[in-house]
C-alpha cells in the first residue's frame, strides 16, 4: 500500500506541484484546502490545479475543501485515514497584505497551524514538511545565507508566521522525540511543470516579480515598474535566489524520505545558490517569450532589501537533494504555462 501523505494547501502553486511528485515517487497524497488561492474547477469543489494533475498523470486525487480553522473538519479528516506525514503548506503568505492586515495572518498561519499539530499529537501523526520560507532570515548579515545564519529578525508579519510555525514545531520535537520534522526555507520558487498545464495562478495583481513579467509578456499589464536601480548590486536592480518550482517539489519528497529515517527537526534552505537581479531576469523572460518587455525605473519599496541568496549545500549533504534547472528552463517553462493560459486556470481570471 502506497503511504498516504495529508497535503495542506494542496490546491495552491508549490503545493499541487508537490501532489504531482508525490503521486510520481510512490506516495497517496490527500489534499485539503479552502480554495482561498485556488480556482475551483468546473467539476465542482476540487481546484482545477488539481483537476489538471489527475489529468497529467491519469490518476485521481482524494480532496476536501476544508479549512485548517474547521478543527472538527480536520479531525474528521484524520479519523478516516492513517498517515504516515503530513506536508503543511496552507497558508496566508502576501508580504504587503501581512502589514495591513497583521492579526488576520496571525490567525489564519498560526491558528491553523496549531489545530493541525494539536490534531496530529491526537491521532499519532508525528512527521510533518513545513513550507517555510527565507524571509525569516530577515535582512542577510552575510551572503549567502547558510542555516546557521541568524532567524526570527523578520521584517513583515507573514514572515514572523513563518518563524513562529518554525518555533512550535521545533518546540513539540524538543518535547516528544517522537516527532520529526523538515522545515523547508524556500528561497523565490518560479517556473512550472514542463505540460505547462500547471503553474502559478495569482488572483488580482501578482506580488512577485516574475508572474508580473509574465503578464506584461503575453499583454495582460503594460509594464513591469522596478523598484529602485541605486543598491549595490550588478546592475543596481534587488538581486534574488530563484529555483525552478518543480526542483523545490523534489526537495519535498527528499525531505519526506528523511523524515523516515527519524531525523528529528531540521531546517534545510532550498535555492540555487545564484542570484540573479531584476533587470537579468526580464531578459531571460525576454528570450524565452520572444518579446519586449516595457519596464519603468521607480522607488524602492520600503522594506526591500538588495541581495538575497542561499548557500543550499547542507540540502544536498543530507538530502541528496540539489537544484537541476537553471534560469533559461525556469523562464522556458513559465512562459509555457502562461502561454497556454493567458488568464491563468480560469478563463476570466480578474486582472
Amino acid at each position: 500500500m502506497a503511504q498516504k501523505v495529508l497535503v495542506t494547501g494542496g490546491g495552491g502553486y508549490v503545493g499541487s506541484h508537490c501532489v504531482l511528485e508525490l503521486i510520481e515517487a510512490g506516495f497517496c497524497p490527500v489534499v485539503v484546502d479552502n480554495l482561498s488561492n485556488a480556482v475551483p474547477g468546473e467539476e465542482g469543489s476540487v481546484p482545477e490545479s488539481l483537476r489538471r494533475v489527475e489529468k497529467i498523470l491519469n490518476t485521481s486525487i482524494e480532496f476536501h475543501q476544508l479549512d485548517l480553522l474547521d478543527r472538527a473538519g480536520l479531525e474528521d479528516i484524520f479519523r478516516k485515514h492513517t498517515f504516515t506525514a503530513v506536508m503543511h503548506f496552507a497558508g496566508l503568505k502576501a508580504v504587503g497584505e501581512s502589514v495591513e492586515q497583521p492579526l488576520r495572518y496571525y490567525r489564519v498561519n498560526l491558528t491553523g497551524t496549531i489545530n493541525l499539530l494539536e490534531v496530529m499529537q491526537a491521532q499519532g501523526v508525528h512527521n510533518i514538511v513545513f513550507s517555510s520560507s527565507a524571509t525569516v532570515y530577515g535582512d542577510p548579515q552575510h551572503l549567502p545565507i547558510d542555516e546557521g545564519h541568524p532567524a526570527g529578525g523578520c521584517t513583515n508579519p507573514y514572515g514572523k508566521t513563518k518563524y513562529f510555525i518554525e518555533e512550535m514545531i521545533r518546540d513539540q520535537c524538543q518535547a516528544h522525540k517522537d516527532w520529526n520534522a523538515v522545515l523547508l526555507r524556500y528561497f523565490n520558487p518560479i517556473g512550472a511543470h514542463s505540460s505547462g498545464d500547471i503553474g502559478e495562478d495569482p488572483q488580482g495583481i501578482p506580488n512577485n516579480l516574475m508572474p508580473y513579467v509574465a503578464q506584461v509578456a503575453i499583454g495582460r499589464r503594460e509594464h513591469l515598474n522596478v523598484f529602485g536601480n541605486d543598491y549595490n548590486t550588478p546592475d543596481g536592480t534587488g538581486v534574488r535566489d530563484y529555483i525552478h518550482v518543480v526542483d523545490l517539489a523534489k526537495g519535498h519528497i527528499a525531505a519526506l524520505r528523511k523524515l523516515q529515517g527519524n531525523c528529528g527537526c531540521k531546517v534545510y534552505n532550498l535555492g540555487t545558490g545564484t542570484g540573479y537581479s531584476v533587470l537579468q531576469m526580464v531578459k531571460a523572460m525576454e528570450k524565452a517569450s520572444g518579446r519586449k518587455i516595457p519596464y519603468l525605473i521607480t522607488p524602492r519599496r520600503s522594506g526591500d532589501i538588495a541581495s538575497c541568496y542561499a548557500d543550499p549545500q547542507l540540502a544536498e549533504r543530507e538530502l541528496a537533494w540539489k537544484a537541476d534547472f537553471g534560469l533559461d528552463k525556469m523562464c522556458e517553462d513559465l512562459w509555457r504555462w502562461q502561454s497556454k493560459n493567458p488568464s491563468g486556470f480560469s478563463s476570466t481570471t480578474a486582472s
